[in-house]
C-alpha cells in the first residue's frame, strides 16, 4: 500500500508528464574534440554520445571557457583550497571575498557588497530580509521567482505593475506608500530591458528605493554608464553565473543596507560562504571582461547577424535586443516537438513551458553568446525556420505576446 507522500508524488508527476510539463535533468558531456580550441569554436557539449551546438547558455561572453579564467579557478584553489570552510561570520570570510566586493563596488559606484552563493539566494535573502508585512512593494509583472519566492516570505504587500509600463508603475506609487520598486534589467523569458533612468527618476519623486536584479545585465549592458549605477539604483543584485562564466552572486547598496543584511539575512548567517576560490575566479572575470570590450562588441554583432537572418527566414521573434531572443510557439507539446527536431539536426535550444513562463506562451529561448561562430549561427537559423515549416504551431505574434503582458 502507497503512502500518501507517495501516492501524490506519483499523482502529480504523471500530471506534469500528461501536460508536456514535466522536467527531468539530461547528463551533458564535453566534446574534447571540438573544444580543443575554446577561442575559435562554438560552445558545444555532448549528450548520449552525439555533439550540440548549444544555444541555450547564459554565458554570453564566453569566459566559461577562457585559458586565462581557468588557471585564475586552479590558482586560487592553490592559493585559498577549494572550499570556505564554515559561514561568512565565522571563519568563511577572506581577503579574497573581500577583493571581489570591492571590485564590484569600484565597478558600480555602490559603497558595499554582500557575496552570495547564486542568485536566487541573494534576491530572496534580499526581499525577505529587507522588507517585513509593514512594507507595500510594487515590482514588475515579470519579475523573477527568486524574487517573489522572497517577497512572498517576507509578508510584504505585492503590487505589480504592467510589464515595463511607466505609466502602471507610477499609478501604484501615486496609489500607495511604497518602500520599493524591483524590476530586472534585462528580463530573462523575454530579453527586454527595463526603462531603468526612468524608473529611478519615478522611485526619487516617490521616495521609493529602485531594486533592480541585473543577472543579465551585468558585464554586458551599457544601459548605465559603469561606476554610475548606484546613482539611479539604490540596491543591485549581480549574478557571476551569467556573463562573467563562473558562480555566485553579490547584493550592492550602501554600507548601512549591507550592515543591515550580513546582521540579519539568515541565508547569509547560516550558509557555507562562496568558497574564496570561486570569489578569486569571479573577480578575476569581472577584470577581464572590462579589460576585453571586443567580447561585448562581438556579442552585439552575433545578436544583429541572428536576428538578420530570422528576418529574412520570415522566423517571428520576439523583439528583443539581447543575448536573449525568445520564439513563443505557444503549445507546451509543440514547443518540445520542435526543440526535439532541432536536437536531431544537432542545435539545442531552451525550451520554456509554464510555471516558468505564463500558461499560452510556451517558447524557444535562444541564447547567442560572443562565442558563436557566424556559420554556427547561420545553421541555427536555417534549421529552425525548416522545422517551423514542418510542424504546424500556432505561433504568437509580437503584438499578442505583448497584449499578454497587459
Amino acid at each position: 500500500m502507497s503512502s500518501l507522500l507517495e501516492t501524490k508524488i506519483a499523482a502529480r508527476q504523471h500530471a506534469l508528464r500528461e501536460q508536456g510539463l514535466l522536467r527531468q535533468r539530461k547528463v551533458l558531456g564535453v566534446d574534447h574534440a571540438l573544444n580543443t580550441n575554446a577561442s575559435t569554436s562554438s560552445p558545444r557539449f555532448v549528450f548520449e554520445g552525439r555533439a550540440y551546438v548549444n544555444f541555450s547558455s547564459n554565458d554570453y561572453l564566453g569566459l566559461s571557457r577562457v585559458p586565462e579564467l581557468v588557471e585564475a579557478l586552479h590558482l586560487g584553489a592553490q592559493t585559498y583550497g577549494v572550499g570556505s570552510g564554515a559561514s561568512p561570520l565565522v571563519t568563511g570570510y577572506s581577503d579574497a571575498h573581500l577583493a571581489l566586493e570591492r571590485e564590484l563596488c569600484a565597478l558600480t559606484g555602490h559603497e558595499a557588497a554582500l557575496l552570495f552563493c547564486s542568485g536566487f539566494s541573494a534576491n530572496t535573502a534580499l526581499m525577505k530580509t529587507l522588507f517585513d508585512q509593514h512594507d507595500i512593494v510594487v515590482a514588475d509583472k515579470l519579475v523573477h521567482a527568486s524574487i517573489i519566492d522572497g517577497l512572498q516570505d517576507s509578508g510584504a504587500q505585492l503590487k505589480r505593475f504592467l510589464h515595463n509600463s511607466l505609466e502602471s508603475a507610477e499609478r501604484l506609487l501615486a496609489r500607495h506608500h511604497s518602500s520599493a520598486l524591483i524590476t530586472e534589467s534585462v528580463f530573462s523569458m523575454d530579453g527586454d530591458c527595463a526603462p531603468i533612468s526612468e524608473l529611478s527618476a519615478l522611485c526619487r519623486q516617490h521616495h521609493a528605493w529602485l531594486v533592480v536584479d541585473d543577472a543579465h545585465g551585468f558585464a554586458v549592458l551599457d544601459g548605465y554608464k559603469k561606476a554610475e549605477a548606484a546613482k539611479l539604483i539604490d540596491v543591485q543584485v549581480v549574478t557571476f553565473g551569467k556573463a562573467l562564466g563562473c558562480q555566485g552572486a553579490a547584493v550592492l547598496g550602501s554600507q548601512a543596507l549591507i550592515d543591515f543584511l550580513v546582521s540579519n539575512a539568515r541565508e547569509y548567517i547560516y550558509s557555507t560562504a562562496l568558497s574564496p576560490a570561486n570569489a578569486a575566479l569571479a573577480l578575476a572575470a569581472t577584470q577581464y571582461s572590462t579589460a576585453h570590450p571586443e567580447l561585448q562588441q562581438k556579442l552585439l554583432e552575433n545578436i544583429a547577424l541572428f536576428k538578420q537572418l530570422c528576418r529574412e527566414a520570415n522566423v517571428p521573434l520576439l523583439g528583443s535586443d539581447t543575448a536573449i531572443q525568445p520564439l513563443i510557439i505557444g503549445d507546451a507539446r509543440q514547443t518540445l516537438q520542435v526543440a526535439e527536431e532541432l536536437r536531431a539536426a544537432g542545435i539545442w535550444v531552451g525550451a520554456i513551458r509554464p510555471p516558468t513562463v505564463p500558461v499560452g506562451s510556451a517558447r524557444l529561448r535562444i541564447t547567442l553568446t560572443a562565442a558563436h561562430a557566424a556559420e554556427d549561427i547561420a545553421t541555427c537559423v536555417a534549421q529552425l525556420a525548416q522545422v517551423l515549416s514542418r510542424v504546424v504551431v500556432p505561433l504568437v505574434t509580437e503584438r499578442q505576446a505583448a497584449d499578454d503582458h497587459r
